[in-house]
């Protein structure tokens, strides 16, 4: 169903796949509809392989834009530049910490009377729905704070960072990266009845994520299998390749895109985008979208895919494993026991979720309502949630009795939110196994908090599926098996609840507002620039595969502390090194002591040890994982390490850019090692590295330097810092992107 293709092709026309062309591979990746789109938006202009970029548009909801734009304003603010939207989809329950979550709210509106941006009241829409239905347009690039920023369906490349990019282009500078591989993705065939996006984004995560496929590539959806999908199909597919970690993506557009802008009342976005007659790609993923199967994600990555079929048809040996993953990631407080969802030799699940930008589009709400009409989910332990994702599509589900047919079969309709999806909502029972079509099933992404010994487990699966589910008793099924025809009209847009309660401020700045704090919204505390020597106390060692940014700071309840660094910090790694805050702080508090002259025996022991001073050696916590960073954009994932004194993160590979450049901005050396360099050290061993801000400052992408372990041995180390653009190089030596523009000021 998927095949990957792992050397260079040239599509002719538009249509016919080859391996060679009478141009070489530079000159024809210009042609592709990813480098017309980039080269668009470069400001250097140089078809060089360094790309500046400014955005067309940026949005952000409320766990980051708080943080964003107290970013901003400490940098020199002004007013936006361009259109920013500010939805309100993750703190939208205030259930949590008092006021807190609702001060934020007015803080984002007041923001965007005083600095001409654009605010989408809570249950309005989830991000990135908003975007698609009112920023979106052919050929243009938007940059959001959330790594599910994917628009290339329509026609429209998304990018996923950290807020400090999104600082920068607030500021007017760019978002700086290597010019991408591109990849071509060819969609053949047609997809069979009761298979849905979901399915094939599953099947395509499976066959990339793993070998790291595409990561930090473009995706360039083409082929006559794109004609066979309608715009809802495509979108779901698309949101889902932040999974692979790509880059970015982009598609083809055609008449159904041209219908999409009609329909929205904004025909001029449209435009046709295709390659020129030849192009280049560096590798390709042909999809035959007829032999797609009904899949299901089982716990813990998307990736982690098997078709239901043969689930069910193994299901002891599928869940055992599962089980033996969980003690290995979480250790004997919990106890999973997911053979018992194993009754009578099938799998039943405990729940089942359609929500988010992924899973609440009207496509799958209709669908799902077919498939439940004049059935029941039933009055046991099963229960379902489906949550529209914005109130436009909420309205045609009302108009069109699709959320009448829903309600009847006891499914509980719930408005725009995207807590299912970082678990602030329908959080599962203790041992649950909740189904979701929603867009991740990484560890605690449902809420569960194994520290205090609670586990339940989510698997991934298209809303026809889940709704097949519910149907059949909460036997896991496959929409393939059942018979259904989907009657309901097409989905029609209607703007006129945006026009009563959206409020758009582009180009209508107000100085004069005045910003509206609630207690909880707090400044960003002092950060020292880097010192001439860099010494770290290893305060984390993670050896797991991958560490997620949801490991690195937990979503679900720390949503409510994100617009408060100091309490946010105390959540770091808490699910995965419980220990990790103590000890920061304690290090903390050292390197404080010694800039005021007060070494402790243990430091002064080991800048002995390799002959350095403390008056010009910074003491930091550093972290260590095999390959951090894969998931969300937060950038709390590496704020909170630097408001709890880390200075470095050491590791094999970074998962995903986003993660990396949020360390850069926050002031991290992003560290790497060799492959085969084995990384033997424990919680409580020194890293020294010497003349780390020359280096740095200088161009240098290697460095020598040392381990002091516990014991008092000296080791080698190797330490590599490449890929840095001269900007990034600064912003680590000032210490914080902060630092960088007052510096500047």
């Amino acid at each position: 169903m998927v095949e990957l293709i792992p050397h260079g092709v040239y599509l002719l026309d538009g249509r016919t796949v080859a391996e060679k062309a009478n141009v070489t591979p530079d000159e024809a990746r210009e042609n592709t509809i990813a480098y017309q789109i980039l080269r668009a938006h470069d400001v250097d202009g140089s078809k060089g392989k360094k790309l500046r970029i400014r955005f067309d548009a940026m949005v952000s909801h409320d766990i980051t834009y708080v943080g964003i734009i107290q970013t901003a304003r400490a940098s020199g603010l002004e007013k936006f530049p361009l259109p920013y939207a500010m939805t309100n989809c993750h703190n939208s329950l205030c259930a949590v910490g008092g006021t807190i979550n609702e001060d934020d709210h007015v803080f984002g509106l007041s923001a965007a009377k005083k600095y001409g941006g654009i605010y989408v009241p809570a249950n309005q829409a989830v991000i990135h729905q908003y975007a698609r239905e009112a920023l979106t347009a052919c050929g243009n690039m938007i940059l959001g704070s959330d790594s599910h920023t994917r628009y290339g369906s329509l026609g429209n490349m998304g990018v996923g960072e950290g807020g400090g990019e999104l600082v920068k282009q607030l500021l007017k500078n760019t978002w700086d990266i290597n010019a991408p591989e591109v990849v071509l993705v060819w969609l053949e065939g047609k997809p069979r009845h009761g298979i849905g996006p979901h399915d094939v984004a599953i099947s395509l995560v499976k066959a990339v994520f793993e070998s790291g496929f595409v990561k930090n590539k473009v995706l360039e959806f083409a082929g006559p299998g794109v004609k066979e999908l309608p715009i809802d199909f495509r979108n779901g597919i698309d949101v889902m390749t932040t999974e692979t970690t790509c880059l970015s993506s982009i598609w083809i557009t055609d008449e159904e895109v041209k219908n999409y802008f009609e329909m929205h009342g904004r025909p001029e976005a449209f435009k046709e985008l295709k390659p020129g007659d030849v192009a280049y790609y560096d590798s390709m993923i042909r999809i035959d979208l007829s032999t797609q199967e009904s899949m299901i994600a089982l716990p813990y990555h998307p990736s982690n895919a098997v078709s239901i079929h043969e689930l069910q048809a193994n299901p002891e040996k599928i869940l055992k494993a599962i089980e033996e993953d969980t003690i290995k990631r979480f250790g004997e407080k919990v106890h999973p026991d997911l053979l018992s969802k194993i009754r009578g030799g099938k799998v039943y699940a405990d729940q089942g979720i359609i929500a988010g930008c992924s899973g609440g589009t009207y496509d799958n709400l209709s669908e799902a309502a077919t498939i439940l009409k004049g059935k029941s989910i039933g009055n046991d332990y099963f229960t379902m949630s489906a949550y529209p994702q914005s109130t436009p599509v909420y309205l045609a589900t009302t108009r069109n009795h699709i959320a009448e047919e829903l309600l009847e079969a006891g499914v509980v309709i719930k408005p725009a939110f995207c807590g299912p999806c970082f678990g602030a909502g329908d959080v599962p029972s203790n041992n649950g196994l909740s189904i979701r079509h929603t867009t991740r099933n990484f560890p605690n992404r449902e809420g569960s908090k194994p520290g205090q010994g609670q586990i339940s487990m989510v698997a991934l699966m298209d809303a026809r599926s889940i709704a097949a589910t519910a149907a059949n008793g909460g036997v896991i099924t496959a929409a393939t098996d059942i018979e259904y025809e989907d009657t309901h009209k097409p989905y029609s847009f209607d703007g006129h609840i945006y026009e009563k309660r959206i409020y758009n401020g582009y180009g209508k700045a107000d100085l004069n507002v005045e910003l509206r704090y609630g207690p909880n919204i707090k400044d960003w505390p002092k950060m020292y620039p880097m010192e001439e020597n860099m010494l770290v106390e290893l305060a984390a060692v993670i050896h797991d595969p991958v560490t997620t940014t949801d490991e690195l700071i937990p979503s679900g309840e720390t949503s409510s502390y994100r617009s408060n660094p100091l309490k946010l910090s105390e959540f770091a790694l808490s699910r995965r090194v419980p220990e990790y805050v103590g000890r920061s702080k304690r290090i903390q508090a050292d390197d404080l002591a010694r800039r005021e002259g007060k070494v402790t025996p243990e430091m002064a022991a080991a800048l002995k040890a390799v002959g350095a001073s403390a008056k010009n050696t910074s003491f930091g916590s550093c972290v260590f994982a095999n390959k951090p960073g894969d998931g969300s954009a937060r950038e709390q994932a590496a704020s909170c390490q630097k408001v709890l004194g880390g200075d470095a993160n050491i590791c094999y590979e970074y998962a995903t850019k986003r993660y990396r450049s949020n360390c850069i901005n926050w002031g991290i050396v992003p560290f790497t090692i060799g492959p085969d360099t084995p990384f033997e050290y424990e919680v409580g061993d020194y890293v020294f590295v010497p003349g780390i801000r020359k280096a740095i400052l200088e161009g240098l992408e290697e460095i020598d330097a040392c381990v002091i372990t516990k014991a008092g041995a000296v080791k080698p180390i190797h330490l590599y810092f490449q890929n840095l653009t001269a900007v990034e190089r600064q912003i680590l030596s000032d210490g914080c992107l902060m630092n960088y523009y007052k510096n500047r000021k």
